[in-house]
């Protein structure tokens, strides 16, 4: 019997492949990007560039596509992912090392157990304080909170609903989202 390969950084980083990441010490494809995959997330930055930038409630370093190495065989590729420039202060490059405060996935056809359940754990394992899945097919976001170890969920939406278009998220609670904005109406233009 062969022993199975347990993959770390090292090996991802010398796959000639693109669009992978490590899930596990396994080296995975992502999924292929879609329209409404890319306009959730450019919209979700758009929304949450406030804290990106030196006015407004700042703060953050938020990023895209950003890759995150939590331990030996577990190297996600983040869809978005903030760091608080409290415990981060300086801008990191190349494959972060530190886990982010929050992160955010958008959830693809195919992939749900990945982003569900197998981040959901590791996130949770690793502390991360927040983590939201948007899935824009649904247009529906739910969003989490560590708590003494474990997730709750501190919000929940679907659009279009009028009395949801605009909510306080925490860690982003200092502005009132549009959530009609970022999870959009999938035919408009």
């Amino acid at each position: 019997m062969e022993a199975l390969k347990l993959y770390t950084l090292t090996d991802l980083l010398n796959t000639p492949a693109d669009r992978v990441e490590l899930i596990d010490g396994t080296i995975v494809q992502r999924p292929m990007a879609r329209m409404e995959h890319g306009l959730v997330q450019h919209r979700a930055s758009v929304e949450l560039g406030p804290f990106d930038r030196p006015t407004g409630p700042s703060g953050w370093w938020i990023a895209t596509e950003v890759s995150v190495h939590y331990a030996a065989h577990q190297c996600p590729t983040h869809d978005l992912a903030g760091w608080r420039k409290e415990r981060l202060p300086h801008r990191p490059s190349g494959v972060v090392e530190l886990a982010p405060d929050w992160v955010c996935e958008i959830v693809s056809p195919g992939h749900e157990r990945k982003d569900t359940l197998t981040l959901f754990l590791l996130l949770q394992r690793q502390q991360v304080p927040y983590y939201w899945l948007i899935w824009p097919e649904e247009r529906a976001l739910v969003a989490w909170h560590l708590d003494g170890g474990s997730y709750k969920v501190i919000a929940s939406c679907t659009a279009p609903n009028a009395a949801e278009q605009k909510q306080r998220i925490p860690p982003f609670d200092a502005i009132e989202l549009d959530l009609g904005y970022i999870l959009g109406d999938a035919g408009a233009g």
